[in-house]
């Protein structure tokens, strides 16, 4: 295939070239050369008899990455009832109410709904509050970061937890009852994923890494073979899967054979502590509480402590696999950090929302990456305000990790946000997307580095359009490194490339 006309992203990623044509052929970019005058047929390179697609001077990048992805979750979120925009729990009440009563769940099956963020809520969630609309219906409400959930009392009896007071349930215990609700054959489950996968192609997305609990491999082992090949995964490992996958032999970024070179080994995931929203991110400061409240766990939730994370990381090591570290308080971090240090294990640290100065070079000096997800930034910015009162200057501290040596690797975390680069470029270079004034606007980070963190982290992936580099290439009508932040974070994308087959195509 010959791309006429296209305008590569420098190697510096400060702007875009001159128009060039560049030749895909046997999965990676062949040759490079200069492109012939306007509405001319010349070029200088022979396209053999490949196609030729006019470009029309169009943006040539690298495709990019969601380096934080629960593909399941968020392909079954996208069909869930959207509760994002619900401003207290008699809201999300009412939603549920209208649900209901405009296309109930079959019999026996669950009403889910997906997005609640309660920390700003002038009310208190309260099973309650759904048994009054749902009746014998079980309903669960996922809250927007995964963290906690709020049921109803059909829905506690049907999963364990009868009589619970409140109906709502945190960490450890919500997690059983996502996996549940994933419970779906797998066959349709494929298909929901597989329509996500398209959605992201479209995006501009060639990969992910599918941090989906317990061990995502053995799932994108099969939607490979059965066709659905439009997104190289990363898929890493829980630790109640460890064992099992370290028995496969395959070490972090080994290529999982038959699989075309789409799947990939990936690291170990343990989450440490909860989030921000849900008031269990592990911090040293205590969460601000009513007067007189007794609190157990005040200043958030360690969910793995360093006797248990540092075998875990051992092990992890000497199997050849990385770990990915769940860490969002600030005293989560600095555990986290401390266990990297005390394992030598290699690897990223997932989230790192709230960092203490000191903790903040350690980074580098490890060669840990820096996991974020920059939406994350403007979603919870009011409840920071709020909950991290103080102490926002260190939170979502971007700029502050890269000028300290860190790599960073941009995400969404979907479903907690869109699986969309774009959003978290705009997000990470601009922090503000709702007409008020950037929050932190010293933590923004630079288009160059915002790009070159969006580009792939595992073996083989490209920083640049050169020759010899695997053909994961994005076209895009807009150019990333100067169109105004509105633009770039609704980037018009005209077509995606895989190995040189395009995944997605609009346009060209």
């Amino acid at each position: 295939m010959l791309l006429r006309s296209v305008r590569p992203l420098l190697p510096d990623r400060t702007g875009l070239g001159e128009p060039v044509d560049v030749l895909l052929s046997g999965h990676r970019v062949a040759a490079i050369g200069p492109t012939g005058p306007a509405g001319s047929v010349d070029t200088a390179l022979d396209p053999g008899g490949a196609e030729v697609v006019e470009c029309d001077g169009r943006a040539l990048l690298p495709g990019l990455w969601d380096h934080h992805v629960h593909m399941a979750q968020w392909a079954l979120a996208r069909r869930r009832l959207d509760l994002s925009g619900a401003r207290s729990a008699a809201d999300c009440a009412e939603l549920v109410a209208e649900r209901l009563a405009s296309a109930p769940p079959a019999g026996g099956e669950v009403l889910v709904g997906f997005g609640f963020r309660d920390s700003l809520w002038p009310d208190e969630a309260h099973r309650g509050l759904l048994d009054a609309v749902s009746g014998d219906v079980p309903v669960v409400l996922v809250s927007g970061d995964l963290h906690q959930g709020w049921l109803n009392g059909a829905a506690l009896e049907r999963f364990g937890y009868r009589g619970h007071p409140t109906g709502r349930i945190r960490e450890s215990e919500f997690f059983a009852v996502t996996v549940a609700l994933q419970d779906v054959p797998d066959e349709v489950l494929d298909g929901f994923v597989a329509d996500a996968a398209g959605a992201a192609a479209a995006r501009g997305v060639v990969g992910i890494v599918d941090f989906e609990a317990p061990w995502s491999l053995p799932d994108w082992q099969r939607r490979i073979a059965a066709g659905t090949t439009g997104l190289r995964v990363e898929a890493s490992v829980w630790p109640d899967q460890l064992e099992k996958a370290i028995a496969t032999g395959l070490r972090s970024g080994d290529v999982v054979d038959g699989t075309g070179g789409l799947l990939t080994a990936g690291p170990l995931k343990v989450i440490t502590d909860g989030s921000l929203n849900t008031r269990t991110a592990y911090c040293y400061d205590p969460y601000p509480q009513p007067p007189g409240a007794v609190i157990d766990n005040p200043c958030g939730l360690l969910l793995v402590p360093p006797s248990s994370l540092r075998p875990l990381l051992e092990r992890a090591r000497d199997a050849g696999l990385e770990a990915a570290l769940h860490a969002i308080g600030d005293h989560a971090n600095t555990l986290v950090l401390d266990a990297f240090a005390a394992t030598g294990a290699r690897g990223r640290i997932e989230h790192a929302q709230l960092l203490r100065g000191d903790d903040v070079p350690r980074f580098a000096g490890m060669g840990l990456v820096a996991s974020v997800q920059p939406e994350h930034a403007l979603d919870d910015r009011d409840v920071a305000d709020r909950l991290w009162a103080g102490r926002t200057g260190r939170a979502f501290a971007y700029r502050s990790l890269h000028d300290a040596g860190a790599r960073l690797a941009l995400g969404s975390d979907a479903p907690v946000a869109p699986l969309d680069p774009w959003i978290a470029l705009a997000a990470a270079v601009h922090r503000t997307a709702d007409g008020r004034d950037r929050w932190h606007a010293e933590q923004e980070l630079d288009r160059a580095v915002a790009l070159g963190a969006s580009f792939g982290v595992v073996p083989g992936s490209v920083g640049a359009v050169t020759e010899g580099a695997r053909a994961d290439l994005v076209l895009t009508d807009a150019d990333p490194t100067s169109c105004d932040p509105a633009t770039l974070r609704a980037m018009p994308v005209a077509g995606t490339l895989v190995g040189g087959r395009w995944t997605h195509r609009a346009g060209v």
